[in-house]
């Protein structure tokens, strides 16, 4: 579902370019959730950004569904983000004066689903994450771990193909991220959609299929049983 070949990101500075990904292969499978840790700094998000056609590589493939992505314009791009892609941030970014539904139903109505059929399907999402009772609240009346439960609803209204998730639970106390995690990983399960989650949480990662730590922008497979940094 996700094939990055050879990726390399190099940013400007003024004491000249400053690569953070050298020649990044990664595979993620669809149903597979895999991990990505590595230090502040380390080009996790960067890494996340060119996957997910935020950012454009200085180097190398990246191949979302077997199509190489690099040749797009920025309007396909954008597209393709809309339908093939769902994002996952640290902070929710829910919009505070929508419910819940209507958070969730938004992204569905910006890809041209009519408003019956976005509402429907924003209920199933809510309610297959446990917020059915909680669908007509706003995000201040909320938890933090419902609002990012939203967030991954939202994430997954338009039935992407690939979830990318940067510090998903890094706002949240243990038993909330880990309650907020299963949840993800119970719907990458039973969606296909290909999961990649970068985290600090050495916990969670070790109920990842794979791990990936980031260290001096290489990519290194971390065995299962030693998944520190």
């Amino acid at each position: 579902m996700l094939s990055l070949r050879g990726v390399t990101r190099t940013y400007p500075t003024a004491q000249g370019g400053l690569t953070v990904l050298k020649g990044v292969d990664l595979e993620v499978m669809p149903g597979e959730v895999v991990g990505l840790i590595g230090p502040s700094g380390s080009g996790k998000s960067s890494l996340l950004h060119a996957a997910g056609l935020l950012e454009r590589p200085t180097s190398g493939q990246v191949l979302i569904d077997g199509e190489d992505v690099g040749g797009l314009d920025e309007r396909a791009r954008t597209r393709l983000r809309l339908h093939r892609i769902g994002f996952v941030y640290q902070f929710h970014h829910l919009l505070p004066e929508f419910d819940a539904l209507d958070n969730v139903a938004l992204p569905m109505r910006i890809a041209g689903v009519r408003e019956g059929e976005a509402r429907r399907r924003a209920t199933e999402q809510l309610t297959a994450l446990g917020l059915g009772q909680r669908i007509t609240h706003q995000p201040a009346q909320l938890s933090g771990g419902e609002q990012q439960r939203v967030a991954i609803a939202r994430a997954l209204a338009n039935s992407p193909r690939l979830l990318l998730a940067d510090e998903p639970t890094g706002n949240l106390d243990p038993t909330t991220s880990q309650a907020v995690f299963e949840a993800l990983r119970e719907l990458a399960k039973t969606t296909g959609v290909a999961a990649l989650i970068a985290t600090h949480n050495m916990e969670l990662a070790g109920h990842m299929d794979r791990v990936f730590a980031l260290k001096d922008g290489h990519l290194v497979q971390r065995a299962a049983e030693s998944q520190a940094y």
